[in-house]
């Protein structure tokens, strides 16, 4: 049997009982390469197609900002996002259609915390966010969370940085050639991108002070506290203070209701499996869906949910 199939059986196992859906084919939309978004969607989206049934594909994108907004105008039928811009764009705020509320996009179920990350060259001198302040810097592709937030956090602290947009892959490879100085970004943990810099290279991984913390918390109360633990990455020997943000994935309301039924009971059933896919889906579990406090869920989500035992609130249904 192959890798992919011992993953999958019991998924399918799982799943055999349920009755057909009408829903033929789905996009979802990620992130980069060599982000948490792209490498679990991949895994995922080959669940779905084995055990929904239906024949689902990922498409790389900038991240949330632009998958609230793809799955909103219906591009595509499937998105994962960060609850910071979901706000946003579910307020009419978004940075790609401002003034358009995204009223047509549904919270099917928690996936797990997106904390801010940063590192640099060991050559480079850099050891803290104060050192960013005239430095080049990336922070990941237009549209995504760390483009969205790794700016709002240098003029919280009152630095001046210049910022620059590339996917995680390229940045760590500008990174390496000496184009910019450090790479700001932000998706589940361990992240491939910053894994591999640490193998291939001498790496700094950076922490937030107390006081920048406390200032970014300030300015952004819709972030928590977040602690990367020692030893995520190479040359990472003592835990890291950051900031996070829930992730959740979402469904276009006219996504069909045994479709999205049974796309989240294969997420919140199958944790073993999900984990395969992405180590940070270990925070992917039904007792998290309370990190939603805004988005209306879809009505196949709140059938699981309420199915086994989870209340979902009538301002959300």
């Amino acid at each position: 049997m192959s890798f992919k199939a011992m993953i999958l059986a019991p998924v399918a196992v799982a799943m055999a009982a349920l009755p057909a859906v009408a829903q033929d084919s789905i996009t979802i939309g990620t992130g980069s390469q060599g982000g948490a978004y792209f490498t679990f969607g991949s895994g995922f989206a080959a669940a779905v197609s084995e055990a929904v049934g239906v024949n689902a594909s990922v498409e790389i994108t900038g991240g949330p900002v632009q998958n609230v907004t793809l799955v909103q105008t219906g591009e595509h039928q499937m998105g994962f996002v960060t609850m910071g811009p979901a706000f946003d764009a579910f307020s009419g705020e978004s940075e790609l259609m401002p003034g358009v509320e995204h009223t047509d996009i549904r919270a099917l179920f928690p996936m797990y915390q997106t904390p801010l990350q940063a590192a640099a060259l060991a050559s480079s001198g850099i050891t803290d966010f104060s050192d960013f302040a005239g430095k080049r810097v990336g922070i990941g592709p237009a549209g995504g969370t760390a483009a969205t937030y790794w700016p709002r956090f240098f003029e919280a602290i009152g630095i001046d940085v210049n910022t620059s947009n590339a996917g995680a892959n390229d940045s760590v490879g500008q990174l390496k050639d000496g184009l910019i100085d450090a790479f700001a970004f932000a998706a589940g943990i361990p992240t491939g991108a910053f894994s591999q810099l640490a193998i291939e290279n001498d790496a700094v991984f950076l922490s937030l002070t107390e006081e920048q913390l406390a200032r970014f918390l300030e300015a952004e109360p819709g972030m928590s506290a977040f602690t990367i633990p020692a030893g995520t990455y190479e040359d990472q020997p003592e835990p890291l203070q950051s900031v996070s943000l829930w992730n959740f994935a979402i469904a276009h309301k006219d996504m069909d209701e045994e479709t999205a039924y049974r796309i989240v009971a294969l997420a919140m059933e199958n944790h073993e499996q999900m984990t395969t896919f992405h180590a940070a889906a270990r925070e992917m579990l039904p007792e998290n869906v309370g990190a939603n406090t805004f988005m209306t869920f879809h009505p196949g989500a709140v059938r699981w949910f309420e199915e086994n035992g989870h209340t979902i609130p009538d301002n959300l249904r």
